[in-house]
Protein backbone atom coordinates (compact mmCIF):
# COMPACT_ATOMS: atom_id res chain seq x y z
CA UNK A 1 0.00 0.00 0.00
CA UNK A 2 1.21 3.32 -1.38
CA UNK A 3 1.09 5.92 1.64
CA UNK A 4 0.66 9.31 0.64
CA UNK A 5 3.54 10.89 -0.54
CA UNK A 6 4.59 7.84 -2.81
CA UNK A 7 1.47 8.26 -4.46
CA UNK A 8 1.28 11.67 -4.81
CA UNK A 9 5.06 10.92 -6.44
CA UNK A 10 3.37 9.09 -8.86
CA UNK A 11 0.49 10.91 -9.62
CA UNK A 12 3.01 13.62 -10.86
CA UNK A 13 5.40 11.63 -12.77
CA UNK A 14 2.56 10.50 -14.78
CA UNK A 15 1.54 13.83 -15.49
CA UNK A 16 5.16 14.46 -16.11
CA UNK A 17 5.16 12.02 -19.22
CA UNK A 18 3.77 14.45 -22.24
CA UNK A 19 0.21 13.71 -23.01
CA UNK A 20 0.92 12.46 -26.23
CA UNK A 21 3.08 9.88 -25.24
CA UNK A 22 0.16 8.17 -22.56
CA UNK A 23 -1.92 8.36 -25.75
CA UNK A 24 0.34 6.93 -28.00
CA UNK A 25 0.55 4.37 -25.12
CA UNK A 26 -2.93 3.46 -24.86
CA UNK A 27 -3.53 3.55 -28.47
CA UNK A 28 -0.85 0.71 -28.77
CA UNK A 29 -2.68 -1.50 -26.16
CA UNK A 30 -5.41 -1.66 -27.79
CA UNK A 31 -4.11 -2.41 -30.71
CA UNK A 32 -3.13 -5.24 -29.79
CA UNK A 33 0.21 -4.86 -28.71
CA UNK A 34 1.58 -6.50 -25.08
CA UNK A 35 2.70 -4.50 -22.27
CA UNK A 36 6.75 -5.01 -22.66
CA UNK A 37 6.38 -3.98 -26.73
CA UNK A 38 4.75 -0.97 -25.69
CA UNK A 39 6.91 0.12 -23.05
CA UNK A 40 10.42 -0.93 -25.44
CA UNK A 41 8.27 1.34 -28.09
CA UNK A 42 7.24 4.43 -26.40
CA UNK A 43 10.71 4.19 -24.21
CA UNK A 44 9.93 4.26 -21.13
CA UNK A 45 9.58 2.28 -18.33
CA UNK A 46 6.92 -1.15 -18.08
CA UNK A 47 5.96 -0.05 -14.57
CA UNK A 48 5.04 3.24 -16.36
CA UNK A 49 2.93 1.21 -18.93
CA UNK A 50 1.51 -0.81 -16.11
CA UNK A 51 0.53 2.46 -13.83
CA UNK A 52 -1.24 4.50 -16.54
CA UNK A 53 -3.34 0.87 -17.81
CA UNK A 54 -4.39 0.83 -14.18
CA UNK A 55 -5.23 4.89 -14.32
CA UNK A 56 -7.18 4.39 -17.57
CA UNK A 57 -8.88 0.95 -16.67
CA UNK A 58 -10.15 2.62 -13.75
CA UNK A 59 -11.12 5.61 -15.32
CA UNK A 60 -12.87 3.70 -18.42
CA UNK A 61 -15.03 1.16 -16.16
CA UNK A 62 -16.81 5.01 -14.85
CA UNK A 63 -17.49 6.43 -17.91
CA UNK A 64 -18.94 3.27 -19.41
CA UNK A 65 -21.28 3.24 -16.34
CA UNK A 66 -22.32 7.11 -17.05
CA UNK A 67 -22.31 7.05 -20.78
CA UNK A 68 -23.89 3.88 -21.75
CA UNK A 69 -27.23 4.43 -20.18
CA UNK A 70 -30.91 4.64 -21.14
CA UNK A 71 -29.93 2.18 -24.68
CA UNK A 72 -32.77 1.98 -27.19
CA UNK A 73 -31.85 -1.13 -28.90
CA UNK A 74 -33.92 -3.66 -30.26
CA UNK A 75 -31.81 -7.34 -30.74
CA UNK A 76 -28.96 -7.72 -27.94
CA UNK A 77 -26.63 -10.48 -28.67
CA UNK A 78 -24.58 -12.49 -25.86
CA UNK A 79 -21.83 -14.42 -25.65
CA UNK A 80 -18.46 -15.44 -23.09
CA UNK A 81 -14.90 -15.15 -24.49
CA UNK A 82 -12.49 -17.42 -22.65
CA UNK A 83 -9.11 -16.34 -21.70
CA UNK A 84 -7.02 -17.38 -18.27
CA UNK A 85 -5.00 -15.50 -15.34
CA UNK A 86 -1.88 -16.44 -14.39
CA UNK A 87 -2.05 -20.27 -15.01
CA UNK A 88 -4.53 -22.44 -17.20
CA UNK A 89 -6.78 -24.18 -14.42
CA UNK A 90 -5.38 -27.41 -14.82
CA UNK A 91 -2.00 -25.71 -13.84
CA UNK A 92 -3.41 -23.54 -11.51
CA UNK A 93 -2.77 -26.29 -8.04
CA UNK A 94 0.99 -26.73 -9.53
CA UNK A 95 2.01 -23.02 -10.21
CA UNK A 96 4.06 -21.01 -7.42
CA UNK A 97 2.07 -18.46 -5.95
CA UNK A 98 -0.92 -18.28 -8.16
CA UNK A 99 -3.07 -15.90 -6.72
CA UNK A 100 -6.86 -16.72 -6.06
CA UNK A 101 -8.20 -15.28 -9.15
CA UNK A 102 -5.48 -17.69 -11.22
CA UNK A 103 -7.44 -19.93 -13.42
CA UNK A 104 -10.13 -19.54 -16.07
CA UNK A 105 -11.31 -15.97 -16.79
CA UNK A 106 -13.88 -15.59 -18.99
CA UNK A 107 -15.25 -12.29 -20.68
CA UNK A 108 -18.69 -11.38 -20.78
CA UNK A 109 -20.38 -8.77 -23.06
CA UNK A 110 -23.53 -8.05 -24.54
CA UNK A 111 -23.80 -6.30 -28.09
CA UNK A 112 -26.51 -4.51 -29.89
CA UNK A 113 -26.78 -6.28 -32.99
CA UNK A 114 -27.73 -2.75 -35.10
CA UNK A 115 -25.20 -0.41 -34.19
CA UNK A 116 -22.55 -2.82 -32.48
CA UNK A 117 -22.21 -0.90 -29.41
CA UNK A 118 -20.87 -3.14 -26.75
CA UNK A 119 -23.88 -2.66 -23.91
CA UNK A 120 -22.27 -4.27 -21.11
CA UNK A 121 -19.54 -6.56 -20.08
CA UNK A 122 -18.28 -8.12 -17.29
CA UNK A 123 -15.35 -10.24 -16.32
CA UNK A 124 -15.02 -13.57 -13.97
CA UNK A 125 -16.31 -16.96 -13.89
CA UNK A 126 -18.94 -18.75 -15.91
CA UNK A 127 -21.48 -19.91 -13.33
CA UNK A 128 -24.98 -18.76 -12.42
CA UNK A 129 -23.87 -15.94 -10.24
CA UNK A 130 -21.81 -14.06 -12.72
CA UNK A 131 -24.94 -14.99 -15.16
CA UNK A 132 -26.92 -13.39 -12.80
CA UNK A 133 -25.07 -10.48 -12.12
CA UNK A 134 -24.58 -9.78 -16.19
CA UNK A 135 -27.96 -9.93 -16.90
CA UNK A 136 -29.04 -7.61 -13.81
CA UNK A 137 -26.54 -5.04 -15.36
CA UNK A 138 -27.64 -5.03 -18.89
CA UNK A 139 -31.31 -4.66 -18.17
CA UNK A 140 -30.27 -1.93 -16.47
CA UNK A 141 -28.87 -0.08 -19.33
CA UNK A 142 -31.72 -0.68 -21.82
CA UNK A 143 -34.37 1.88 -22.32
CA UNK A 144 -36.73 -0.47 -24.36
CA UNK A 145 -37.81 -4.13 -24.63
CA UNK A 146 -35.63 -6.16 -26.79
CA UNK A 147 -35.35 -9.57 -28.89
CA UNK A 148 -32.30 -11.50 -26.70
CA UNK A 149 -29.92 -14.23 -28.32
CA UNK A 150 -27.90 -16.27 -25.84
CA UNK A 151 -26.04 -19.45 -26.72
CA UNK A 152 -26.94 -22.74 -25.18
CA UNK A 153 -25.26 -22.00 -22.10
CA UNK A 154 -28.07 -23.00 -19.14
CA UNK A 155 -27.19 -20.40 -16.78
CA UNK A 156 -28.49 -17.67 -18.64
CA UNK A 157 -31.84 -19.47 -18.74
CA UNK A 158 -32.64 -18.29 -14.82
CA UNK A 159 -30.41 -15.01 -15.49
CA UNK A 160 -32.90 -13.65 -17.78
CA UNK A 161 -35.58 -14.57 -16.04
CA UNK A 162 -34.68 -12.89 -12.69
CA UNK A 163 -33.53 -9.72 -15.05
CA UNK A 164 -36.32 -9.23 -17.73
CA UNK A 165 -38.93 -11.30 -16.25
CA UNK A 166 -41.38 -11.56 -18.89
CA UNK A 167 -40.66 -8.47 -20.22
CA UNK A 168 -37.94 -9.78 -22.82
CA UNK A 169 -38.16 -11.59 -26.74
CA UNK A 170 -35.68 -14.67 -26.09
CA UNK A 171 -34.21 -17.36 -27.75
CA UNK A 172 -31.11 -19.30 -27.24
CA UNK A 173 -29.03 -20.54 -30.47
CA UNK A 174 -27.65 -23.77 -29.70
CA UNK A 175 -24.51 -25.09 -31.50
CA UNK A 176 -24.09 -28.92 -32.14
CA UNK A 177 -20.54 -30.19 -32.77
CA UNK A 178 -18.76 -33.03 -34.36
CA UNK A 179 -15.63 -34.92 -34.05
CA UNK A 180 -12.61 -32.44 -33.19
CA UNK A 181 -11.43 -31.52 -37.33
CA UNK A 182 -7.67 -33.18 -36.49
CA UNK A 183 -7.17 -36.62 -35.86
CA UNK A 184 -3.70 -36.39 -34.23
CA UNK A 185 -1.20 -34.55 -32.44
CA UNK A 186 -1.21 -31.10 -32.11
CA UNK A 187 -3.57 -30.63 -35.12
CA UNK A 188 -6.10 -32.41 -32.78
CA UNK A 189 -5.31 -30.44 -29.82
CA UNK A 190 -5.96 -27.18 -31.54
CA UNK A 191 -8.24 -27.39 -34.03
CA UNK A 192 -11.86 -26.88 -32.91
CA UNK A 193 -14.94 -29.24 -33.30
CA UNK A 194 -16.15 -28.54 -36.82
CA UNK A 195 -19.81 -26.73 -35.95
CA UNK A 196 -22.65 -29.00 -37.48
CA UNK A 197 -25.44 -27.32 -36.95
CA UNK A 198 -27.51 -24.86 -35.05
CA UNK A 199 -30.89 -25.18 -33.47
CA UNK A 200 -33.00 -22.71 -32.25
CA UNK A 201 -35.29 -22.79 -28.81
CA UNK A 202 -37.93 -20.15 -28.07
CA UNK A 203 -37.38 -19.26 -24.15
CA UNK A 204 -39.54 -15.95 -23.22
CA UNK A 205 -41.66 -14.09 -25.60
CA UNK A 206 -42.21 -13.74 -28.90
CA UNK A 207 -38.66 -13.64 -30.72
CA UNK A 208 -38.51 -13.31 -34.81
CA UNK A 209 -36.92 -16.63 -35.56
CA UNK A 210 -35.19 -14.41 -38.61
CA UNK A 211 -33.15 -12.45 -36.06
CA UNK A 212 -31.97 -15.67 -33.48
CA UNK A 213 -28.23 -15.44 -34.05
CA UNK A 214 -24.85 -14.56 -32.57
CA UNK A 215 -22.96 -14.50 -35.35
CA UNK A 216 -21.82 -10.07 -34.56
CA UNK A 217 -21.36 -10.70 -31.03
CA UNK A 218 -18.93 -13.20 -32.06
CA UNK A 219 -17.57 -11.18 -35.05
CA UNK A 220 -16.46 -9.02 -31.89
CA UNK A 221 -14.81 -11.92 -30.25
CA UNK A 222 -12.50 -11.89 -32.59
CA UNK A 223 -12.27 -8.44 -32.49
CA UNK A 224 -11.15 -8.78 -29.12
CA UNK A 225 -8.81 -11.59 -29.25
CA UNK A 226 -7.19 -9.47 -31.78
CA UNK A 227 -6.76 -5.63 -30.25
CA UNK A 228 -5.85 -6.94 -26.55
CA UNK A 229 -2.73 -9.18 -26.67
CA UNK A 230 -3.58 -10.63 -23.24
CA UNK A 231 -6.31 -12.43 -25.30
CA UNK A 232 -3.78 -14.28 -28.07
CA UNK A 233 -4.04 -17.70 -27.74
CA UNK A 234 -0.76 -19.81 -27.30
CA UNK A 235 2.01 -16.91 -26.38
CA UNK A 236 2.48 -16.00 -22.67
CA UNK A 237 0.69 -12.67 -23.14
CA UNK A 238 -1.61 -13.77 -20.72
CA UNK A 239 -3.10 -11.63 -17.97
CA UNK A 240 -0.91 -12.27 -15.15
CA UNK A 241 -2.84 -10.26 -13.08
CA UNK A 242 -7.14 -10.27 -12.61
CA UNK A 243 -7.51 -6.98 -12.01
CA UNK A 244 -5.22 -5.99 -14.60
CA UNK A 245 -7.33 -7.99 -16.91
CA UNK A 246 -10.55 -6.25 -15.82
CA UNK A 247 -8.66 -2.49 -16.58
CA UNK A 248 -7.98 -3.58 -20.37
CA UNK A 249 -11.13 -5.03 -21.00
CA UNK A 250 -12.43 -1.42 -19.54
CA UNK A 251 -10.14 0.61 -21.64
CA UNK A 252 -10.91 -1.78 -24.98
CA UNK A 253 -13.91 -1.08 -24.22
CA UNK A 254 -14.61 2.55 -24.47
CA UNK A 255 -11.76 2.66 -27.36
CA UNK A 256 -14.00 0.36 -29.30
CA UNK A 257 -17.34 2.02 -28.18
CA UNK A 258 -16.33 6.04 -28.30
CA UNK A 259 -12.94 5.60 -30.51
CA UNK A 260 -12.61 3.15 -33.13
CA UNK A 261 -14.77 4.07 -36.31
CA UNK A 262 -16.44 0.49 -37.61
CA UNK A 263 -15.48 -0.32 -40.65
CA UNK A 264 -19.09 -0.92 -41.46
CA UNK A 265 -21.02 2.10 -39.87
CA UNK A 266 -18.05 4.51 -40.66
CA UNK A 267 -19.28 5.86 -37.71
CA UNK A 268 -17.97 5.19 -33.79
CA UNK A 269 -20.70 2.54 -32.41
CA UNK A 270 -21.46 5.56 -29.59
CA UNK A 271 -22.62 7.72 -32.43
CA UNK A 272 -24.74 5.07 -33.96
CA UNK A 273 -26.28 4.63 -30.83
CA UNK A 274 -26.89 8.02 -30.12
CA UNK A 275 -24.83 8.12 -27.10
CA UNK A 276 -22.43 10.72 -28.68
CA UNK A 277 -22.29 13.36 -31.21
CA UNK A 278 -18.49 13.10 -32.22
CA UNK A 279 -15.68 10.28 -32.89
CA UNK A 280 -13.46 10.71 -29.81
CA UNK A 281 -9.55 10.81 -29.87
CA UNK A 282 -7.19 9.05 -27.56
CA UNK A 283 -6.26 12.48 -26.46
CA UNK A 284 -9.67 13.32 -25.18
CA UNK A 285 -9.84 10.15 -23.09
CA UNK A 286 -6.11 11.15 -21.65
CA UNK A 287 -7.65 14.85 -21.32
CA UNK A 288 -10.47 13.04 -19.15
CA UNK A 289 -7.87 11.17 -17.29
CA UNK A 290 -6.17 14.18 -16.52
CA UNK A 291 -9.04 15.75 -15.13
CA UNK A 292 -10.35 13.12 -12.76
CA UNK A 293 -6.88 12.30 -11.48
CA UNK A 294 -6.29 13.05 -7.69
CA UNK A 295 -5.06 16.03 -6.99
CA UNK A 296 -1.21 15.47 -4.76
CA UNK A 297 -1.98 16.88 -1.38
CA UNK A 298 0.49 18.31 0.83
CA UNK A 299 2.31 15.60 2.58
CA UNK A 300 1.40 14.29 6.18
CA UNK A 301 5.06 14.92 7.47
CA UNK A 302 7.65 17.30 6.55
CA UNK A 303 11.24 18.39 7.56
CA UNK A 304 12.04 21.57 8.91
CA UNK A 305 15.11 22.62 9.95
CA UNK A 306 16.44 18.84 10.50
CA UNK A 307 13.02 18.49 12.68
CA UNK A 308 10.34 16.02 11.42
CA UNK A 309 7.00 18.09 11.93
CA UNK A 310 3.79 16.55 11.81
CA UNK A 311 0.40 18.38 10.01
Amino acid sequence: MLDGRQESSNIRGMRQLPLKTRSLILKMLCEGQSMRATARLADVSFNTVAKLLIDAGKVCADLHDELVQDVTASRIQCDEIWSFTYAKQKNVAKAKRAPQEAGDTWTWTALDSATKLIVSWLVGGRDGEYAIEFMDELRGRLANRVQLTTDGHKAYLEAVEGAFGGDVDYAQLIKLYGEPTGQKGHERKYSPSECTGTKEQRVEGSPDPKYVSTSHVERQNLTMRMHMRRFTRLTNAFSKKFENHMHMVALYTVWYNFIRIHKTLRVTPAMEAGLSETVWDMDDLVAIMEERAPKPGRPKTYKKRGTEISK
